[in-house]
């Protein structure tokens, strides 16, 4: 069964602006996936037309096999059956934990609506905080309380509307972890609004990658990231080395679909995935990413091997992004892993060590 599925849904604030301009995507049962995109794409429209709270110009949206709205079919946000978890847990201060995650299962049993919450609250971590106010829990725990609020009623959908936004960075990695785990555990199928790429990354089954109010790839994070639809996606979703390149002749492919050939950069020859072989342009660009390149000492890099001066060195602690001035490639950037023994101004050699993907255009 598909947990969400949205078919050409197209919403605008007014004749001639629109926001969202026929967005598709489908969401499996039991799957977590990540909307991702700027600010200004309609991540946030596309959720209010998901939850109910915003009746789109067209197109249609089913929860659960369940179409919730379309051309005749407008189906309240109360009953559509979808849990939602805000940007700050939003909490009702006047209630306990406890009966926060209770709130969306008034009607059943007292026994059930007890048993249900105890549920919840451990699977969140939460067990023995039931009697707490949220003003005496942390930023985490109440997104904690939160989730298992949305929880709680068994939805066929949960929607997270940036639920890390507010916790500082250290807190937000473990609690990703703990609500994918929550989220799995619950049989859930999610939908993560984020305009965080590690966040989607590290948290999703599949990213659905938005821009200009259309998904422009949907895909499991590993093939995002290796393989993206083109250079602009590619350098929304991590950092990424954007070069000018001509398929050499056994590149071109044949036929139609994805190839494998080599292009030729002011890098060297790089070996590309071509995701429209057969075309007949050769011109376009080459896209690699950071651990793709590899820096020489320039007494090594020998004749083959372009060289350039680093302009800049950022330090991450695990890794280090070094940025090298290169004729005719421009500035590139690459990933070196531990210590790092250039700085700038040292001049170095730079070497393709790893893959790219070839888009024309």
């Amino acid at each position: 069964m598909t947990g969400l599925r949205i078919t050409s849904v197209s919403s605008s604030y007014g004749p001639g602006d629109p926001v969202l301009d026929g967005v598709d995507l489908t969401v499996p049962e039991g799957e977590v996936a990540a909307l991702l995109g700027p600010s200004g794409c309609g991540k946030t429209t596309l959720l209010r037309v998901i939850a109910g709270f915003l009746d789109p110009d067209a197109g249609e949206v089913s929860v659960g096999g369940r179409t919730v709205s379309g051309p005749g079919v407008r189906i309240p946000p109360e009953r559509r059956g979808i849990g939602l978890v805000a940007q700050e847990g939003a909490l009702f201060p006047h209630l306990s934990v406890a009966r926060n995650v209770a709130f969306g299962l008034r009607g059943a049993p007292r026994g059930e609506r007890r048993s249900r919450t105890a549920e919840m609250l451990e699977l969140v971590g939460l067990g023995d905080f039931g009697e707490r106010m949220p003003h005496e829990l942390s930023g985490g725990q109440q997104q904690r309380v939160a989730l298992a609020r949305a929880l709680a009623p068994r939805p066929a959908l949960v929607l997270l509307d940036e639920p890390f936004n507010a916790l500082d960075s250290g807190l937000r990695a473990g609690l990703r972890s703990d609500v994918r785990t929550a989220l799995r555990a619950a049989g859930a199928t999610a939908l993560l609004v984020t305009h965080d790429q590690e966040e989607a990354l590290s948290s999703a089954d599949r990213v659905a990658v938005l821009r200009a109010g259309r998904v422009v790839q949907c895909a499991p994070p590993e093939e995002l990231y290796a393989r993206p639809a083109d250079p602009w996606v590619a350098s929304f979703v991590g950092a990424a080395v954007r070069l000018p390149g001509t398929l050499d002749a056994d590149g071109a492919g044949a036929g139609d679909g994805v190839g494998v050939g080599r292009a030729v950069t002011a890098l060297g020859p790089v070996t590309v995935t071509d995701p429209d072989a057969g075309a007949a342009q050769r011109v376009g660009t080459v896209v690699l990413r950071p651990e793709h390149l590899r820096l020489v000492p320039s007494a090594e890099a020998g004749p083959d091997t372009p060289t350039g001066r680093v302009t800049e060195v950022r330090f991450h602690g695990h890794d280090a992004l070094v940025l090298v001035s290169v004729a005719e490639a421009g500035t590139v950037t690459v990933r070196v892993p531990g210590p790092v023994a250039v700085r700038s101004g040292d001049v170095v050699g730079v070497r393709v060590a790893g893959n790219g993907t070839f888009h024309r255009g």
